[in-house]
């Protein structure tokens, strides 16, 4: 386990979409976070108290969470440096970067001299079996999205609690490392061998009967060059009942990729349709999540309800907005499994 509460790194990180898991932190596990750490050049903040290492090992940190991202997701000399005083201050080190803290030699010596702990979030579990794309109980949405980082993860959890506050049994299920550090489970679903990806969330979505729903963190996108392998092999093991559809709708182009642009909505959801039909040929599509943070409330609203008609689908910002459109919609679309009475004689 990781021991909380925690210090979120964010550096001298300049990109907003780059520090996502200390900001998923900030906002969906709120009590366990006592503080952001960062530089003068940094003009990012969670709206934490500001703190340096032994500052925050004094109001009661006990983990400095590496919350950035980058692409490689590599540790360069300043992270590592960070990492190493951190420790020296007496806190244990969390990271979800695929460069493993464990592979540094450094920080592997730190950890060891002063008795703190590390934690790679991003190592899949040994034993992950192949994907068998057989039928299985139970229910299933999956968030996909015409690109990465554009709010999968905050769509799944808000559907979620908005799906529990109703009184209907519904589980997040995490595939990124933000999820997991979040719901304290999951599946590092990019740091996953391509054969056993299917497999892997076949694992952590299991047969089920008790007309719960299993809510899919999505990642990367069918329209994104670099990671649509991701994305593809998620659709199959994940076999959906149902797909929300999540979109930035001011990204200017892919992610990293000025040379791709961002696909329409209505060829993304057809092609994750087409894609999803392999293990499930029933799915239906039930809702779009726009993230509108960089709108204004009546932007916001317009373009929704422009959306919900284009596409013929509930529209809304699950973060701003709520859910329950969409959770109308998955009511009208799959209605609980009736229950067959017995009688005694």
């Amino acid at each position: 386990m990781i021991a909380s509460p925690y210090l979120l790194y964010l550096g001298h990180s300049h990109d907003e979409v780059g520090i996502k898991t200390s900001r998923g932190l900030a906002v969906f596990r709120p009590n366990d976070c006592v503080g952001e750490f960062r530089y003068d050049d940094c003009p990012l903040t969670l709206e934490l108290p500001r703190m340096g290492f032994a500052e925050a090992v004094a109001a009661g940190a006990k983990t400095l969470v590496l919350g950035i991202a980058n692409a490689g997701g590599r540790m360069g000399a300043d992270l590592v440096a960070d990492a190493i005083a951190a420790i020296e201050a007496g806190l244990d080190v969390a990271s979800g970067l695929h460069h493993r803290l464990r592979d540094e030699p450094s920080i592997v010596a730190a950890a060891a001299k002063h008795g703190r702990k590390l934690h790679d979030v991003r190592d899949p579990k040994p034993g992950i079996p192949v994907g068998n794309g057989k039928k299985r109980a139970g229910k299933r949405l999956l968030t996909v999205g015409t690109d990465c980082s554009v709010g999968k993860m905050y769509a799944t959890l808000c559907l979620e609690q908005g799906m529990r506050a109703r009184g209907m049994t519904a589980d997040f299920r995490a595939t990124g490392q933000t999820g997991i550090l979040i719901a304290g489970s999951g599946v590092p679903l990019d740091a996953v061998i391509a054969d056993f990806i299917s497999g892997a969330i076949e694992e952590i979505s299991p047969a089920r009967d008790d007309d719960g729903w299993d809510l899919i963190e999505g990642q990367g996108s069918l329209f994104h060059p670099s990671f649509a392998g991701v994305s593809t092999g998620l659709l199959h093991g994940a076999q959906p009942a149902a797909l929300v559809l999540c979109h930035d709708p001011v990204r200017p182009h892919m992610r990293g990729l000025p040379h791709y642009p961002v696909p329409g909505l209505k060829e993304t959801l057809e092609a994750n349709l087409v894609v999803a039909r392999l293990t499930s040929p029933d799915v239906q599509a039930v809702g779009v999540a726009l993230n509108t943070s960089k709108l204004s409330r009546a932007e916001a609203e317009r373009l929704c309800a422009e959306t919900a008609d284009a596409l013929g689908l509930p529209c809304t910002d699950p973060f701003a907005m709520g859910v329950d459109p969409i959770i109308d919609r998955i009511n009208a679309c799959f209605e609980p499994s009736p229950r067959v009475a017995t009688l005694s004689l």
